[in-house]
């Protein structure tokens, strides 16, 4: 079986995520936990949101490490997410609102057999995003 990822990204978003590094530097996401945008994953210079001790990295897309709250994550663990950019604005502080175009979080549950493939993700160990 090949290895199973929590999330990835598609190309939109992976040409997105090049454009925001080429213009700010190594990025990182965070997925919000309903404040504010919902729950749009938040685009940030890597460092600038500092992960804590209650934090999940699912992996990375485009190279950027991605992060979820483990309070959040609790219901999103069965989930695979695909990270996604369309047209309009988000109202946060997320690196790409300026672009008029906004992150878009896509999910769906994870196959029988995926799930079986999934490893247990640890919660992060204090401020991992300054690294």
């Amino acid at each position: 079986m090949s290895v199973v990822t929590r999330v990835e990204a598609t190309d939109k978003a992976l040409a997105l995520i090049a454009k925001l590094e080429k213009m700010h530097g190594p990025v990182m996401f965070h997925q919000s936990g309903g404040c504010c945008d919902g729950s749009a994953p938040m685009c940030y210079p890597l460092g600038e949101f500092h992960v804590g001790a209650s934090d999940v990295k699912l992996g990375e897309i485009g190279g950027a490490p991605f992060y979820m709250g483990a309070a959040q994550f609790e219901y999103w663990q069965h989930t695979h997410l695909t990270i996604d950019v369309v047209p309009g604005r988000g109202s946060g502080f997320s690196l790409e609102t300026p672009e008029s175009v906004r992150f878009l979080t896509r999910s769906r549950l994870f196959t029988e057999a995926e799930a079986e493939g999934l490893a247990k993700l640890p919660v992060a160990r204090g401020d991992e995003s300054a690294a």
